[in-house]
């Protein structure tokens, strides 16, 4: 019955089979955004403090993408591995990395909520808090981080759901949650008043039922991979590699919250609290670029594991290469977009016109380098896919860490507008770091597929 619901890696259409896996994993990664963009939307129309409550949970971003990062460290890098293990008929370990992998997500979330809870304060007014800002980003932050296991079981342990073809039940992981959440929002925020407090507590509720749903799922009878207490004993040769793959997606998104750190905190000095508002509507609308981004990725990944690992390299170059195409039309499409009508975006979040024009001109400048994500994105996944631990740490790092970090901080001690500045970092890393990738990984690629995969542990 699992194996009739499956998706065929290994035959078929490979076009065919993408948009069976990737439309679902785009799907869930749209709603995904809607966890979060759902409370921006409804706390920034809250009636005379919307503005100053948008700007304050924008403030939350390093806490939250911490949160992903943790959790795609663990989901990111073992999903690929067990693909790989499923691809050469090992069944048995595959369910090894994932035990393995739900018992260290569980271990770290619970560690996470104890130490930001503790250290929310101090922690928000690094990243940029003002006087003004802090009680929203406080409030939003304290019920928030009490979710955190919810969140990291969903985001890490999806992705063995797809991994194993169930692409259709994997977006109806989000899917619940996000409806939950679109639900609960105006009734805790404006029924209950329970404004900034209400939507972290809708959030939590939330993610706690897809929670429930993966795990019912991964311990019942229609999955492949079942969770068994058998597996979840932490063994070093079985985790090990998991982290050392998965720590790429780790750093993309650790370095994510690093970034908003940066981009908030030269904003906040350079144009207060109007600029850290815009940068987070911004930050916002650009996810509607990633994620799908990500989507089709995730769709594409169980495509190249699975056929990796059973060295079908012909079909690994057809699987990748409809998955680039898709990512490169997709970021133009966006690009042009964000380019023509940038106010349209900032409208969405806010009513107020002074923040409405100022994200007008700001969006421009950010995304100028956009369409060059889809380059990005695909080829540093393909390298995750094919278990190259080394090189997408590398790919991961370049954007961010090596370009993006410094520029912020850089820019603005050459040019006299220093706002401008900040902004101008974003285009500058995105067109450099996706030209570095895509080269490296078409100068690779054959290579990888001659050497093969190693066993999967």
């Amino acid at each position: 019955m699992a194996a009739s619901q499956s998706a065929d890696m290994g035959t078929g259409s490979v076009p065919k089979l993408l948009f069976k896996l990737a439309l679902p994993a785009v799907v869930a990664q749209i709603i995904n955004l809607l966890y979060n963009i759902v409370d921006r939307i409804y706390i920034g129309h809250i009636p005379e403090t919307g503005a100053t409550a948008l700007t304050g949970i924008g403030l939350c971003m390093p806490i939250l993408m911490l949160v992903n990062a943790f959790a795609m460290l663990c989901g990111s890098g073992g999903a690929p591995r067990a693909a790989i293990a499923m691809g050469q008929k090992d069944n048995d370990g595959a369910e090894r990395i994932m035990g393995n992998c739900f018992s260290l997500l569980v271990i770290i979330a619970v560690v996470f909520t104890v130490v930001v809870s503790i250290f929310a304060s101090p922690l928000l007014m690094l990243f940029g808090a003002s006087e003004n800002t802090l009680p929203y980003a406080l409030g939003y932050t304290r019920i928030y981080v009490l979710g955190s296991l919810f969140v990291m079981i969903v985001l890490g342990m999806n992705t063995f759901i797809t991994t194993q073809g169930f692409a259709t039940f994997s977006m109806m992981t989000t899917v619940i949650g996000a409806v939950c959440n679109i639900i609960l929002d105006p009734i805790f925020i404006f029924v209950l008043d329970m404004g900034v407090e209400g939507a972290a507590t809708a959030t939590v509720i939330s993610q706690g039922v897809s929670a429930i749903w993966v795990l019912r799922f991964l311990t019942g009878k229609k999955t492949v991979l079942r969770l068994k207490k058998k597996n979840l004993r932490i063994v070093g040769k079985v985790i090990a590699p998991c982290l050392a793959l998965g720590i790429s997606s780790f750093v993309m998104l650790a370095t994510e919250s690093l970034l908003s750190i940066s981009f908030n905190s030269s904003l906040s000095r350079y144009g207060g609290d109007l600029a850290v508002g815009a940068m987070t509507i911004i930050t916002s609308v650009s996810q509607l670029v990633m994620m799908p981004l990500q989507g089709v990725c995730q769709g594409g990944q169980p495509i190249i594991s699975y056929t990796y690992g059973a060295g079908n390299a012909d079909r690994v170059k057809k699987a990748f290469y409809c998955q680039f195409g898709v990512c490169v039309v997709y970021a133009a499409a966006f690009w042009a977009a964000a380019m023509v009508a940038p106010q349209m975006f900032a409208r969405i979040f806010t009513p107020d016109a002074e923040l409405v024009e100022y994200t007008r001109w700001a969006m421009r400048v950010y995304m100028a380098g956009i369409f060059a994500c889809g380059f990005q994105c695909s080829c540093q996944q393909s390298f995750v896919a094919l278990g190259q631990a080394k090189i997408s740490l590398i790919m991961a790092c370049l954007r961010k860490l090596i370009l993006l970090i410094p520029l912020i901080f850089i820019l603005p001690m050459i040019l006299s507008d220093k706002v401008f500045a900040v902004f101008l970092a974003e285009p500058i890393s995105d067109i450099i770091a996706a030209a570095v990738t895509s080269i490296t990984f078409f100068t690779r690629f054959n290579r990888i597929l001659k050497e093969g995969p190693k066993k999967a542990a």
